[in-house]
């Protein structure tokens, strides 16, 4: 456990010096001083500060991390160098970073029922889904804009199609009644009570509760894991002419707007898995992620339907996210209380390359930040929600903020962890800046 590093013998000294990537006013003196052995990162933080102090007397106390040799120091100096087996006796050379820590917890954003989905995709709101069977349209904490009414079961999974497209959006839902929807509403649309919309299209095929979905990166297509074992691709921007016509109508009341819906199928099925297939990923144009309670993680050709990679993990898998370094590590987590990732490029890529293991119970999501390596968050049955850094096995912090299950969990806005849970809140945590970081920096750093 870390202390301030302030207390017991401080006879033992170490010799070190303070670098960093970071720029003014952060920078301090590169010369070499002596520093307590049995100094965690508290205590170095206090010395880092107090170095800036002497250049900028404004200057306002901030928490820092360290890394030795491009890891995280967990534990004081002494122990640290013992057990990397590092000498004492020369100059050590000691990195810091900003740390990311949550600087705000907000209002959490309440549901009728368990919140089992969340999207924060798009910078101009964020999308959820809920076991009432409605997705819902956030603007910011409590702030709701749109209802999507249509679901008749439980919605278990939420995908944005075009975050960044414009003012008119199209998002995706899948429910346990079997079907997805997709759905379009006014993103720049601000109102004090939110409007109630109706899907545009309804998609059929799947035998079973339908229990993920994800868009392809362009947006003409989806895919969704059911639990009928398939995968089922579908398309997104057809017109309503090549589907069977629901409603022809168009009408629009006080606080409700219904347009003219139309039926859509499955386009091809990747079939492969033989347990329900409980995340679907689509990172690249061509290529389809998938993990199963079959206890696999696979790789699809969606053009051909063929799988290319076939990871066997041990434990039925809920979760899975592609990120990392040069967004090729994969993520994933399930009926243990352990986070995986794997590196595919690498040989013998059945053994994960890092595990964490800080959870109590089964890992519910996981969610890489877009723009670091390092960086991603998981949720858990336990109830929290957890930031980790690759470097190092402890996670950076512990959102403790749900009163039972969390059940999924998501990046808003770079710095805002989203997370929904068997509590009917959605929590949100700000502040938790995450440092952007070239690829030559990265490159440096990543062993």
């Amino acid at each position: 456990m870390d202390t301030d590093g302030n207390s017991g013998d401080a006879s033992r000294v170490v010799h070190v010096r303070f670098i960093t990537k970071l720029d003014r006013p952060f920078k301090v003196p590169n010369s070499s001083i002596s520093v307590a052995s049995n100094f965690t990162r508290f205590g170095l933080s206090s010395v880092v500060n107090n170095l800036i102090q002497t250049e900028n007397p404004d200057w306002e106390v901030e928490p820092f991390d360290f890394l030795i040799n491009g890891e995280l120091v967990r534990m004081s100096l002494e122990n640290f160098l013992l057990a990397k087996g590092i000498s004492a006796e020369t100059i050590l050379e000691i990195e810091y970073i900003r740390a990311v820590v949550p600087r705000k917890e907000e209002e959490p954003s309440l549901h009728d029922d368990w919140v089992s989905a969340v999207d924060g995709s798009s910078p101009r709101f964020f999308l959820t889904g809920c076991y009432d069977g409605l997705g819902r349209v956030w603007k910011a904490a409590g702030v709701c804009t749109h209802i999507l009414e249509g679901h008749s079961e439980p919605v278990s999974s939420v995908s944005i199609i075009n975050p960044e497209g414009a003012d008119s959006v199209t998002v995706a839902t899948a429910s346990k009644d079997r079907t997805l929807r997709l759905w379009k509403f006014n993103a720049e649309d601000t109102r004090r009570n939110p409007l109630k919309i109706s899907a545009f299209k309804i998609l059929r095929g799947h035998r079973a509760s339908v229990q993920s979905v994800a868009a392809q990166t362009s947006g003409n297509m989806i895919c969704s894991g059911s639990w009928d074992c398939t995968i089922n691709l579908w398309q997104t921007n057809d017109p309503v002419s090549e589907g069977d016509t629901v409603s022809t109508k168009k009408r629009k009341t006080t606080g409700h707007a219904k347009e003219s819906q139309s039926e859509g199928e499955a386009v091809s099925s990747l079939v492969g898995h033989t347990q329900c297939v409980s995340s679907v990923k689509w990172p690249e144009r061509e290529t389809i992620y998938s993990a199963s309670w079959d206890h696999s993680i696979r790789r699809w050709n969606a053009e051909t339907g063929k799988d290319s990679l076939n990871i066997f993990c041990g434990k039925a898998l809920n979760c899975l996210d592609i990120g990392g370094e040069s967004s090729a590590l994969v993520a994933a987590g399930g009926s243990d209380p352990i986070l995986k990732i794997w590196d595919p490029r690498k040989p013998g890529t059945s053994a994960p390359v890092y595990q964490f293991s800080s959870h109590t119970s089964w890992v519910t999501a996981c969610k890489w930040h877009e723009k670091s390596w390092f960086h991603l968050i998981s949720a858990s049955h336990d109830g929290k929600v957890m930031l980790w850094d690759l470097r190092t096995a402890w996670p950076l912090f512990v959102i403790d903020a749900h009163k039972d299950k969390a059940l999924c969990a998501d990046w808003w806005r770079g710095d805002t962890v989203l997370s929904g849970g068997a509590d009917s809140k959605l929590c949100m945590t700000s502040g938790a800046s995450v440092l952007y970081k070239q690829k030559s920096d990265l490159k440096m750093e990543v062993a």
